[in-house]
């Protein structure tokens, strides 16, 4: 049981009028204790007592209430200044079970036990009650199944990993469905519509609402990768081979019998099926406290602004003005369309959910073979027109074979991407940092006169040589 591993004393500190004080200084004492730079969890008594002062500082702690367990002498005796306030928290912290103490030759350096580590680290996560991501529990729980699957005798405890992160998931779902159902309740009981709005940011918004909340209802669902999983999951109930190898490897890892490991693995496969089957229902559920929370503080805003002063005697007179008319006067009202209890705005729709987006088939479309082929037709075209150094490079070179010295008269133009090449040639500097090394490989020098070019171009003549 759990006190088997605790002392029974340990919630001692809790139980008292000091609570708050010992609640900032545990919280103090896990950065110390926590560190991710510690490499020795002994630590020196004197660190945790000056951590200790420190806090009883930051706190401005004046008055202290005598405890259960206490010794007559600290009752009648109160602490009256800080290093005394230090010395009744850290001896009280050591006698109800919370730090422990070891003497090393000269030295006395404080620990904590296993037990008391993983309590405190619980205790600091609820504290903070930091918001969850769906998309990163999703992914650590795929991550780990691609892992245990691609190698089952070498990661396939990677498996357990994805059943424990699919269970936390789960409890999160959970805590956060019971976490709106009380918040809901405070809301419910609060009159006061500044207070409504102010518990719904501060409770529902920073420490409820999780951080992807809204990704939920986008193209980016997290829950996109769930088919996936699941997919994943039967392949792998129905392929003896690695269910095989992963039980050899739970036997190897947890020293179970070959039957109990097989057990195991199923046990985690089923969890992680379970979670994810059930997850549609669940955020369901969820969805629709969220949309009764939503809708009561969008009317508590709403009316905030009608509460002016001297409406409920203003109320109180009409009501009193109708009553003294006879029945039979007041007309039979059949719709409130046109007629409303104080104004045309008073009636109001309430806010209408949104509806889910039923699934539909999408069928490819197919693409008529002629429109592929002019696609090709038009991609081939403009290669042929596109200008490349590397190409005018080549083309030169063909002429340049057997000759040292060619003039504009020796080229041929005998397909477009001649034409190009010949067109650009003479303006290769142009084409960048590509063509100005090209052109730096010839020598080109203009003549004045001009010449027709396989009857395809006039231009200035010119000669090009290789550079030496």
């Amino acid at each position: 049981m759990l006190f088997k591993k605790l002392p029974e004393t340990i919630f001692v500190p809790f139980s008292g009028q000091n609570k708050h004080i010992y609640e900032a200084v545990l919280l103090d004492l896990a950065d110390q204790f926590f560190d991710e730079d510690l490499v020795d969890p002994f630590v020196p008594k004197d660190l945790i007592r000056s951590c200790i002062e420190d806090t009883v500082v930051r706190l401005g702690v004046r008055r202290w209430e005598p405890e259960e367990g206490e010794s007559e002498a600290d009752r009648q005796e109160l602490p009256r200044s800080t290093a005394e306030y230090t010395s009744r928290i850290y001896r009280r912290l050591v006698e109800t079970g919370w730090l422990e103490e070891e003497q090393r030759i000269y030295r006395t350096f404080v620990l904590l036990s296993p037990a008391i580590s993983y309590l405190l680290r619980t205790l600091v996560g609820i504290n903070e009650l930091e918001k969850r991501s769906y998309g990163g529990a999703v992914l650590n729980v795929l991550s780990s199944l691609e892992s245990a699957i691609s190698d089952p005798a070498g990661r396939g405890i990677t498996l357990q990993e994805a059943a424990q992160t699919a269970a936390d998931f789960s409890a999160h779902l959970t805590d956060m469905m019971l976490g709106l159902r009380e918040l809901k309740i405070s809301l419910a009981a609060t009159s006061n519509p500044q207070e409504i709005v102010r518990s719904f940011f501060d409770r529902f918004v920073a420490h409820i609402l999780v951080s992807d909340y809204k990704t939920l209802k986008t193209k980016n669902n997290p829950f996109r990768f769930r088919r996936q999983i699941l997919t994943m999951l039967r392949d792998l109930q129905f392929d003896p081979l690695k269910v095989e190898k992963l039980s050899k490897h739970y036997q190897e890892q947890f020293e179970l019998s070959f039957a109990d490991a097989e057990a195991m693995v199923h046990s985690h496969i089923n969890r992680i099926i379970r979670i994810f089957e059930s997850v549609d229902q669940r955020l369901a559920t969820i969805d629709d406290f969220r949309y009764r929370l939503e809708k009561r503080v969008a009317d508590t805003v709403r009316y905030m602004d009608k509460t002016t002063p001297g409406m409920s005697s203003r109320l109180s007179r009409l009501i009193s003005d109708v009553s003294k008319l006879d029945s039979r006067s007041i007309p039979h009202i059949n719709t409130l369309e046109s007629v409303a209890f104080i104004a045309p705005g008073s009636v109001r729709s309430p806010i209408r959910r949104r509806v889910e987006t039923r699934p539909r088939v999408i069928r490819p479309v197919e693409i008529d073979p002629r429109v592929l082929e002019l696609r090709q037709l038009f991609k081939e075209y403009k290669a042929r027109r596109e200008v490349k150094p590397e190409n005018i490079e080549l083309y030169v070179e063909r002429h340049l074979i057997d000759k040292k010295k060619i003039t504009a008269t020796d080229f041929t133009i005998e397909c477009i991407e001649d034409y190009i090449c010949f067109s650009y040639l003479r303006h290769m500097r142009s084409l960048g940092k590509k063509g100005r090394g090209t052109a730096n490989k010839y020598e080109i020098k203009f003549e004045d006169k001009y010449v027709n070019v396989a009857d395809m171009v006039e231009c200035r003549d010119f000669s090009i040589q290789r550079k030496v």
